[in-house]
């Protein structure tokens, strides 16, 4: 059994934050000379790329969740009259 879920959104971001942070300082030692016009893209193309990992998790975790639900609720409600007790 997991701990925690599994959050790849937020294991893409972290990733291309790491990206940007070596660019940055591969720059800042000389030893890479690129414009600062290319670390907007990677950063909005990593956020993008975290957003669409984190919506596509989602949508799998609710798709399993359903069908979990679906397959647990078999028996009839404990009321459908509005009392409390239990069967």
């Amino acid at each position: 059994m997991l701990r925690h879920e599994f959050r790849p959104g937020r294991a893409v971001a972290g990733l291309a934050m790491l990206a940007l942070a070596g660019g940055y300082a591969a720059d800042a030692a000389g030893a890479w000379e690129v414009p600062w016009t290319f670390f907007l893209p990677v950063f909005l193309g990593g956020l993008w790329l975290a957003t669409t990992a984190t919506w596509t998790a989602y949508m799998l975790r609710r798709r399993r969740d359903a069908r979990k639900a679906s397959t647990e609720n078999i028996e009839a409600p404990a009321s459908t009259r509005g009392s409390h007790a239990i069967k």
